[in-house]
Order: C-alpha cells, then structure tokens, then sequence
C-alpha cells in the first residue's frame, strides 16, 4: 500500500481525533473513559491497514466516528471522497450507515439520501437512485435537485412520458426554460410511434411539441416527412418552409425534402425560385448544387460557372470549390486537366473527412444529425456545419 492510499485511509482517524478532542474540551473524564472504551477498537483498525485489509480497517473507523450533529457533515464528506475516488461501495455503506440513524435531523436524513443517491447513480443502479430522488422531489432544501436528478436518469432510461411530468414540475419552479426539452422529449415519443406506424399519434405529439415550443425544428421536420409518406406535398412543403423562420441553421435539412416535393407536384421552377431567395438572406447556410445543377440545365455550363463564382467570393467553402473544379475542369485545356482533376480529388476528400454537423456547447463534431448531443447531452446544440 502506498503512501498516499494511507493518508487516505487515516482520513478517519483524524475526524475521531477532532470528535476526542472535543469531548475532552467539554467533559475531560468523559473523554478519558471514552479514549480507554475505544482503543482497542482503534488499534485493530491500524492492525488491519498494516496488514492491507482497508475494507476491515474502514469499517472499524467508521463505527468509531460516532454520529451526532458534530459528526453527520464528516461522514458526508467522507463519503463524498469515497465516491470521488472510485470507491462506490464504501460511498454506500458510509451513506446507508447515516440513514439508519434515528438521531438525524430531517434535513440530515434528506442530504445523506441525496448522496446515497449520487453513489447509486455513480455505480450505475438507476432503479435505486430513482427511488431515493423520489422521495426528495417534495423537499423544500433538495427538491428541485431530485428533480434534475430524476430528469437525468429518465433520459438515459428512454422513458419520456416520466421525462416530461418531471421536466414540467421543474419548468413551473420557474429557475429554468425547460420547454424546448420538452418539445424534444414529445419529438422522442412521436419518432417512437412513427417507427410503429402509429402515425395519428406521432402526429398529435408533434404538434404538442410545437405548441409546448415553436421554435421546434425538429417536429417540422418529422411532419414535413409524414407528409410526404402520405404524398400530402403541398402540405410536406408548408412544413419544411417554416424551419427558415424556426432556425436556419438548419436550412441544410430540408433543401432535399423540399426538392423532392416540388418534382412531385412539377414545380421545380418554384424550388429554383424558393431557393434563390432563401440564398439572398440566408446564404450561409443553404447548399447552392441544386441551384447549379439547375442553371447549368436551363443555361449551359458558363452561366452555371460564373454564379458558382461569384458565390465563391461572397462565401468561400468547400462544397463551392468542389462545384467550381467541377466545372471548369470540363472547359479546361488538355494540360490543365490533370492539375483540376487533383484539385477536386483533394476538395472532395476533404469534405468526405469533415464532419457535417457540430455542437455549438463542447464541440463534438460528427457526420449524423443528433438532437442530443453524445457528448454533453445538451438538446438543440448539434447544428449543421
């Protein structure tokens, strides 16, 4: 055993001298009789940490430690370390310890069923750390932490209908917004339902969605695209045109919904003209290749070249670059081919390697669309590069 893990072992000891201590300030005699009771006890717990038994000498220790008012913040924060450490299982015994205590004041009691809690949670035992936090959610000092608690283990349970009831007893404390995440968790449900075909219900929930925050790009999306399962295009299209106003950041995502809709109904004129205008005030954030691709049909490649051009000017990027090789490669002279085609094999790969989508809160960057974010688990964060 090293140093340090000694130290850290003798954390206890250095509490049951600080409580002897003060014993001895109040009632010497009774100190004295206290050192005399204890002492074996104490020296078989130094007995066990030399012969490498910590588990033993802990318990020793612990019993020791005597719980009153004095006492009940060192074992917490005893526990605490324990946790910090790694140590779960002693977290759990130091906490289950405090609460089995009938001495404890409410808010004691409340606090040492908080931490047992976190160590629950630490060690993975949701179920258990859910039954203790709902004992809280009515505690004036730790209610709105059970909550957030709760909210956190529902989450990662998938369990959204418990998500929202949750969320929304937080939400009416009034310390937080939190009804774009609800928004969210009603999207998780109607994406669950549309995976079951169940599609009047995922269509209700995503209109409570949008009801509980209309900013929910999210909902739009999934209508547009259950509109379009049910060739309703006008109607797909009146969804996807809202995300503009929503967010446009993610302009990106319905470019290709929307092109599809247009086709079907034979308007593709309308797209171009849509898309054209969304261009104008939202230019960084819409993909220009179907616009291209449409000026070079309609008008030939050098038109299709000088608006890829002058594009190129206003806002550098590497999908232009790439639209841009392409069409000048087709016009270049014979000599000059094999630089372009370089040129584009290295554009390309480049975009193939960049991720498409990061999160604006820690960073986390990746090629799929995630409306929690893997990393930070913040909601809304994840954008469309």
């Amino acid at each position: 055993m090293d140093i340090a893990s000694l130290l850290w072992l003798l954390l206890p000891v250095a509490a049951l001298s600080g409580w002897l201590s003060a014993q001895h300030s109040l009632n010497p005699k009774k100190q004295e009789k206290a050192t005399q009771k204890l002492s074996p006890d104490y020296l078989q717990g130094l007995n066990y940490l030399l012969n490498e038994q910590p588990d033993k000498a802990v318990d020793i220790f612990i019993k020791l430690l005597t719980v009153d008012n004095d006492t009940v913040e060192t074992h917490l924060a005893l526990g605490a370390l324990f946790r910090r450490r790694g140590e779960v299982n002693r977290a759990i015994r130091i906490h289950q310890n405090l609460i089995e205590r009938k001495q404890l004041s409410c808010v004691q009691r409340e606090q040492a069923v908080m931490e047992l809690g976190r160590d629950y949670l630490r060690a993975g035992l949701l179920d258990r750390a859910e039954y203790l936090y709902r004992e809280l959610i009515e505690s004036s000092t730790f209610g709105v932490y059970a909550c957030q608690q709760l909210l956190e283990i529902y989450q990662q349970e998938k369990d959204w209908q418990k998500a929202i009831k949750i969320a929304q007893k937080l939400d009416n404390s009034g310390l937080n917004d939190y009804k774009p995440m609800m928004a969210q968790f009603y999207c998780e449900q109607a994406h669950d339902y549309q995976q079951q075909q169940q599609l009047a219900k995922s269509q209700a929930l995503l209109y409570k969605a949008l009801e509980m925050d209309k900013r929910c790009v999210r909902a739009n999306l999934l209508l547009g695209w259950m509109a379009i399962e049910r060739q309703q295009f006008k109607l797909a299209i009146a969804f996807f045109q809202q995300i503009e106003q929503q967010n446009p950041h993610y302009l990106a995502e319905v470019v290709e919904p929307l092109h599809l809709c247009y086709r079907a109904l034979q308007q593709q004129p309308t797209f171009i003209a849509y898309l054209h205008d969304v261009l104008q005030k939202q230019s960084n954030f819409v993909p220009i290749q179907p616009l291209v691709q449409f000026i070079k049909d309609q008008e030939g490649e050098l038109p299709a070249l000088a608006f890829v051009t002058e594009h190129l000017k206003k806002h550098p990027t590497l999908q232009g670059m790439a639209y841009f090789l392409n069409l000048t490669r087709a016009k270049a002279h014979a000599n000059c081919q094999l630089d372009l085609n370089l040129l584009q094999q290295a554009t390309l790969q480049l975009l193939k390697n960049n991720p498409d989508y990061q999160c604006e809160e820690c960073g986390f960057a990746g090629k799929t669309l995630h409306w929690q974010c893997p990393r930070c688990k913040q909601w809304n964060t994840v954008k469309p590069i």
